[in-house]
């Protein structure tokens, strides 16, 4: 009797569903609590600190949510340029009624004891951004697994779901080494705009011959490869638009 007991209840053990929350028990999500503090701190007192942690991470990179709203706070404060530091990002705070859910001014004020010095801060805040992207893997990871066991789920279409999702980690939260469109649009109508009202004794050919040297200068640096066909005609729409002006 023991041994057929024993033989049913390895039967059942291989039919069993794989649960996948134990695959990830006892594990603490990828964080760094003390960088976070740390840049917040640099930031308040710091004044060029903003700028570069601005280019590197958006509130979503924080791990805790108080700095994530503090985090917001500053932004808030940047875009109305105001200065940062402890008195305004508390006034902000209090402003948005945040304020206690931060912690309150003294955990403000706390974050900028522990900053040492400032001069570290890019190298901090990518360490940030680099938990925050293990974060995103690790639950989009989850996602893939979980639709990968449903049936009614077709192959093809979890394959363009996983792209898409990994996809936009890299097109959110890693810096593009080139410009977008509608910036080089920009300055080029900006650069003719400026050739155009030149009080110069020169005109005709040698000057559409400098904007055209600018002007293909800058679109060389385009990278269609990544573009859909629909971006593509854009593009050289836009390229057709600015020859006719010229």
């Amino acid at each position: 009797m023991e041994l057929t007991n024993l033989n049913k209840d390895r039967k059942l053990r291989r039919k069993s569903p794989l649960d996948i929350s134990t695959m990830m028990f006892g594990k603490v999500p990828p964080q760094a609590r003390e960088l976070e503090e740390a840049v917040l701190g640099a930031i308040m007192l710091e004044k060029t600190a903003f700028d570069t942690v601005v280019e590197i991470l958006k509130p979503e990179c924080f791990y805790v949510e108080s700095h994530q709203r503090i985090y917001l706070a500053m932004q808030s404060l940047a875009q109305k340029s105001q200065p940062i530091d402890m008195l305004t990002v508390v006034e902000e705070l209090r402003f948005r009624e945040e304020l206690e859910m931060t912690g309150g001014p003294y955990y403000v004020t706390r974050l900028t004891n522990a900053v040492v010095s400032a001069a570290n801060i890019e190298a901090h805040a990518r360490i940030i951004l680099q938990k925050f992207i293990q974060r995103e893997l690790i639950r989009i990871s989850g996602e893939i697994i979980t639709d990968s066991y449903e049936d009614s789920t077709d192959v093809f279409d979890l394959l363009d779901d996983a792209e898409s999702k990994l996809f936009e980690i890299t097109n959110n939260h890693l810096r593009k080494n080139f410009d977008t469109i509608d910036q080089v649009l920009v300055k080029t109508i900006q650069r003719i705009e400026d050739l155009r009202h030149k009080q110069d004794e020169i005109t005709g050919v040698p000057s559409f011959s400098a904007v055209s040297m600018w002007d293909f200068a800058s679109a060389a640096r385009f990278r269609l490869m990544s573009e859909t066909p629909s971006r593509k005609c854009g593009i050289g729409w836009s390229g057709v638009r600015l020859a006719s002006v010229a």
